[in-house]
């Protein structure tokens, strides 16, 4: 069996050809090319499946690669046929390489709707298309996000430093600001005046008229204050019926002038109650070698002068009150 199939004795192609050498030369060479094709090929198919393991379906690229070689062995084996005759095993690679095409190609159509499922270069535009739309909205919704939580943090945050009876600074802000400026004024030698304001008798108020009248006056009180002072000012209830202002680049005597303008407003104020308010203020200013904590006690020692020598008045700080 194995001689009949080695037996290379039958009548070479050549002859069938004439041995005629424009004929031989168009089967030689076509050959010749189709086996060099046939053999870089699947070359080229197994070096991508080594290089992206990431792909599926790489068996059946195998598979693949294997029928287009065995094509391209049965027309090496037609090259040798054309001097022998081993038409035996020319019949046996054809027969192999039928097995493996009909192989093959089942296969290919058994996988065909995996095949069909991989998107195809226009979904994958389109999909892209819908992500970037997705990608835009997200942002604006980012966007819009980050508006409202730049909106909400300023609320907080002005809600954290404002009194919420008189809407002015509340004492831990105010407290910032006086901070502030001393730290100008020891840096930078920028001077400014405190105001110490205490409403008279405000326990009256709230004793007779009820503490959500006292919080009216107390509105009224710091809008006069504010209406009164510059825009540069800071204003702050300190705490109760008292309010701390602080007067930038402001020195002693502008500042009394100013706390008595206050002081007249505020007497002068057309309020819900039978009564008017008054208030008394003590003014201090800023020296080297003070510091915040004993700048707010001198105001405050010249607001308890003012209210112990008639109250309705403005005290300026000395050093023997």
């Amino acid at each position: 069996m194995i001689e009949r199939i080695l037996d290379g004795s039958l009548m070479p192609h050549g002859q069938c050809l004439l041995w005629r050498a424009d004929l031989l030369f168009l089967h030689l060479v076509g050959d010749f090319l189709t086996v060099l094709a046939y053999a870089l090929i699947p070359g080229a198919l197994v070096y991508f499946i080594f290089k992206r393991e990431d792909l599926r379906f790489n068996w059946v690229s195998v598979l693949f690669a294997g029928f287009i070689a065995f094509c391209g062995l049965t027309h090496a084996i037609g090259l040798v046929n054309i001097w022998h005759g081993y038409y035996f095993i020319e019949g046996m690679v054809k027969l192999l390489t039928g097995v493996v095409s009909i192989v093959t190609a089942y296969m290919l159509w058994r996988l065909m709707p995996s095949f069909l499922s991989v998107p195809s270069i226009a979904m994958l535009k389109q999909r892209n298309h819908e992500l970037e739309s997705v990608r835009a909205e997200l942002e604006r919704a980012n966007k819009t996000l980050e508006a409202r939580v730049k909106q909400r943090t300023y609320e907080l945050e002005k809600k954290a430093n404002t009194d919420s009876v008189t809407g002015l600074s509340n004492r831990f802000s105010i407290i910032e600001k006086l901070q502030s400026n001393f730290f100008h004024f020891q840096r930078y030698k920028r001077t400014f005046s405190v105001l110490m304001i205490d409403i008279d008798h405000f326990k009256q108020v709230n004793d007779l008229h009820g503490h959500q009248v006292g919080d009216q006056v107390l509105e009224e009180v710091a809008k006069s204050i504010k209406k009164t002072c510059r825009q540069t000012d800071f204003i702050g209830r300190y705490g109760g019926e008292e309010f701390l202002v602080i007067l930038p680049e402001t020195g002693s005597e502008p500042a009394t002038k100013l706390a008595q303008r206050i002081r007249a407003n505020i007497e002068a104020l057309p309020l819900s109650i039978d009564s008017h308010v008054t208030c008394s203020i003590g003014v201090a200013h800023i020296e080297p070698g003070l510091s915040q904590k004993t700048l707010v006690k001198q105001a405050d020692e010249a607001m308890y002068s003012a209210k112990n020598s008639g109250r309705n008045k403005v005290v300026a700080y000395k050093s023997k009150i």
